[in-house]
C-alpha cells in the first residue's frame, strides 16, 4: 500500500508535533511506501531520521513566490480556515501530493495537521482523503494567550475539515468524543501519539533520586503555562514539605530559562534524554490546558520513570490513575505531594513498571502499526 503524506512543515523530532509526525510514517512504512511531501519551513533540513525509514521518499517544496503564497491564503479563507492557519498554507504541498496521487498505486492521500489539511481540502472534496490531526483544535486553541481564534470559527473550519474528508485520525478518546460533537458525519479513527517503545531501555528502578524533570517545547503556550504553574505554585508547595527536590527542565526554549531559585535549572533542547531521565525520581506533566495526548508522557512511561501528571495531561491516555501514573490536581500544593509520592520508590516504581508495559502495548510504534494496517 502507497501513501501520500503531507505536511506544512521539514519534518524533524524537536517538538511534539514533529515526534508524532514520526511515529505516523514509521507506522505508515510497515505496510507500504511512502511520499512525505513536506514545506521546507521551520528546519533547514528533515532530520536524518526520516531518511533512514525505509520505505520514505522525502518531497520538500520550497517557499513560494508572494504572489502564488496570496492565492493560496484567498483560497484557504474561502474554505473557512482562520487567518492564522490559511497564512501557512503554500500551494506546493498541496500540488505535489495530488501529482504523485495521480501517478497511481496510491491507496491513500493524508494531510498531517491543520494547515496542510486546509491546503488539500479541494482534492478531500473530489477524491477520498484522510486527515490527520494533531488535537481537537476547536477544544483550547481559542483560550491561548497568543494569537487566540474565536471558538466559532475554530469550530466552523474544523467541522468542515471533519466533514470533508473521508476519515479524521484522532490522537486520543477525549477527541474522538469532542469531534463527534461537532461533526456527528464525520468518519474518526483513534491514532494515539506514539514513540520507538522497542529502542528505549527501560531505566533502573529509582532509588530515591530527588530531582523531578519537566520535558517541553516551550515555544508551545500550554508548556510554558505549565511551567509557570510549577515554578510559581507546585514546586515553592512541594519545596515548603521537602526542600532538598530540584527541577531539571529540558526542551526548546529552556535554555533562556532564568530561574530565581537555584534549585531550577533549564538544559535547553536535548537530543537524546536518556541521561536527564536516568538521573530523575520522576517526571512532571502538569498541563493546565491543551488537546491531544503529551508525547513526553508517553516517553516517560517508556523509560519506566514515574510520572506525575494533572487530569488534563492524562485524560489523552488511556492510562489508570495511580496505576500507571502518580495523578496530581491542578493546584499547587496537591501537585506537590504527588510529586513528593512519587520520588517514593515504594509509590514510584510500581508505578513506573506499569508504565512501561501500558507504552508497550498501547504506543509503540508496533501497536500503531496494528492499528493502521490495512
Amino acid at each position: 500500500m502507497r501513501t501520500v503524506f503531507a505536511t506544512s512543515h521539514t519534518p524533524t523530532l524537536d517538538s511534539g508535533r514533529a515526534r508524532r509526525t514520526y511515529g505516523v510514517v514509521r507506522a505508515l512504512a510497515a505496510s507500504g511506501e511512502v511520499d512525505l511531501v513536506y514545506g521546507a519551513f521551520g528546519a533547514a533540513a528533515p532530520d536524518p531520521a526520516f531518511a533512514e525509514i525505509a520505505g520514505v521518499s522525502l518531497h520538500a517544496i520550497e517557499r513560494p513566490r508572494p504572489g502564488a503564497r496570496l492565492g493560496a491564503y484567498a483560497r484557504a479563507r474561502l474554505e473557512r480556515a482562520p487567518a492564522a492557519f490559511a497564512r501557512g498554507v503554500w500551494p506546493g504541498v498541496a500540488s505535489r501530493a495530488e501529482e504523485l496521487a495521480a501517478a497511481g498505486g496510491v491507496a491513500r492521500v493524508i494531510a498531517e495537521g491543520p494547515i496542510a489539511a486546509a491546503g488539500l481540502l479541494p482534492y478531500a472534496g473530489r477524491n477520498p482523503a484522510i486527515y490527520s490531526a494533531h488535537n481537537l483544535e476547536s477544544a483550547f486553541r481559542h483560550r491561548l494567550a497568543e494569537g487566540a481564534i474565536s471558538k466559532r470559527s475554530l469550530e466552523r473550519f474544523e467541522r468542515r475539515l471533519l466533514e470533508r474528508y473521508a476519515e479524521s485520525w484522532m490522537v486520543s478518546s477525549a477527541d474522538m468524543q469532542g469531534a463527534a460533537a461537532l461533526a456527528p458525519s464525520a468518519s474518526l479513527r483513534l491514532v494515539p501519539n506514539v514513540v520507538d517503545v522497542t529502542a528505549i531501555e527501560p531505566i533502573a528502578p529509582r532509588n530515591g533520586e530527588r530531582q523531578a524533570l519537566f520535558v517541553a517545547d516551550l515555544t508551545y503556550e500550554p508548556n510554558r503555562q505549565a511551567l509557570r504553574f510549577l515554578l510559581e505554585e507546585a514546586m515553592p508547595a512541594l519545596w515548603a514539605l521537602a526542600p532538598d527536590v530540584r527541577l531539571t527542565v529540558a526542551g526548546k526554549g529552556s535554555e533562556a530559562l532564568d530561574p530565581a531559585d537555584p534549585r531550577v535549572s533549564g538544559s535547553g533542547f536535548v537530543p537524546d534524554l536518556r541521561a536527564l531521565y536516568a538521573a530523575a525520581g520522576c517526571a512532571a506533566v502538569p498541563l493546565l490546558e491543551g488537546g491531544g495526548s503529551p508525547l513526553k508522557f508517553v516517553e516517560a512511561l517508556a523509560y519506566a520513570l514515574p510520572v506525575v501528571a494533572t487530569p488534563l495531561a492524562a485524560a489523552g491516555l488511556d492510562a489508570e490513575r495511580d496505576v500507571h501514573y502518580v495523578g496530581g490536581d491542578a493546584e499547587g500544593g496537591a501537585f506537590a505531594r504527588a510529586i513528593l509520592m512519587a520520588l517514593d520508590p515504594e509509590v514510584g516504581n510500581p508505578v513506573a513498571r506499569a508504565g512501561r508495559v501500558l507504552a508497550e502495548r498501547e504506543y509503540s510504534i508496533e501497536a500503531l502499526e496494528r492499528r493502521l494496517a490495512p
